[in-house]
């Protein structure tokens, strides 16, 4: 695949520095984030020239694998203020194209880029084609979990997730935070998790803030979930016995950028999780962004680097990058 121009433009490259941990990186969400390329960050709810394909693909998936897409009893009223609120963003992020309006003693919700003129009542689910969790993930590239708070504690009672990097979301469901996070090495003894968790916990009605995370990924597949890891797992090995050119369009990095907002209405956290991607050889056509790659990767302890899965061909990605000069 030739990356369209835009892609590149508004990648979220992830590293701040020459070293990596696991930290909260938490900031405010909202602003421009400049690179030297381009800049990202803008918008909550991000729509580029992948929309329709991604879309297409988190359908198909879906279409493949329920299991992708679950909502609890409970949380209902969250997956409406959940809808409502994506689509105010998108309809202040994209006016020209989509639109949310009241309309009588409901709501118009109109998207052009998908061909959609919806009008609907809030809590009625006759009102609309799908669930409206189901309904809103149809319309973002997003990944979505949303985040139940109760006696103390968070869980992941719903979500639509079809572009999981290595885990499941139909085995997470109903588990604490804490529990979700559990294999993430070196979250409990740094105090990261707890702080991240009782940090969430604060959150104010409206308040939005984002973070970044990151991966590498062999070939532009978004769905690399544990369920399909057959499919996807060995290409971890393969990639050993490529050339040099095939190397650098095949793996690419892959970031997260993830947005947490309370909920207006219902007090849940909705957690938005946008996974972009580019490969090496883009990546190595930024001289700063190919320098800082290369020494992050050529630094990662181990123990991060075989908890995402890339112990196996880190050095190389690092020394290849550090070769592109």
């Amino acid at each position: 695949m030739i990356t369209t121009p835009d892609l590149i433009h508004t990648f979220p490259f992830p590293f701040a520095a020459d070293t990596y941990r696991y930290s909260t990186n938490v900031e405010p969400a909202g602003s421009a984030v400049h690179t030297p390329v381009g800049c990202w960050g803008e918008r909550i709810v991000d729509v580029d020239s992948e929309y329709e394909n991604e879309l297409a693909q988190r359908a198909a998936i879906l279409a493949a694998d329920p299991s992708r897409s679950a909502v609890l009893p409970h949380m209902r009223p969250a997956c409406w203020d959940a809808m409502l609120t994506l689509m105010r963003e998108l309809a202040t992020a994209y006016p020209d194209s989509m639109s949310l309006q009241r309309d009588g003693d409901g709501w118009r919700w109109r998207n052009d880029r998908l061909g959609i003129d919806q009008s609907f009542v809030v809590g009625d689910e006759c009102t609309l084609p799908a669930e409206p969790l189901s309904y809103i993930a149809a319309q973002v590239q997003e990944d979505i979990v949303l985040l139940d708070q109760r006696e103390g504690d968070l869980f992941g009672d719903a979500g639509v997730v079809t572009f999981a990097a290595d885990w499941s979301f139909g085995f997470d469901v109903g588990m604490t935070f804490l529990e979700i996070h559990g294999p993430v090495p070196r979250l409990r003894e740094t105090g990261v998790i707890t702080r991240a968790r009782e940090f969430l916990m604060r959150l104010q009605p409206g308040e939005t803030y984002r973070r970044t995370n990151w991966t590498l990924t062999i070939g532009r597949r978004l769905d690399v979930s544990t369920e399909l890891y057959h499919e996807w797992g060995p290409d971890r090995t393969a990639i050993h016995e490529v050339s040099d050119e095939e190397f650098g369009r095949a793996v690419h990095l892959r970031v997260e950028v993830q947005h947490l907002i309370r909920l207006p209405e219902s007090g849940s956290i909705c957690f938005l999780i946008r996974s972009y991607m580019l490969p090496l050889a883009d990546i190595a056509a930024v001289d700063a962004w190919r320098e800082r790659a290369a020494a992050v990767l050529a630094e990662l302890p181990e123990d991060i680097a075989d908890y995402k899965g890339i112990i196996g061909y880190r050095d190389r990605a690092a020394q290849w990058l550090r070769d592109a000069r």
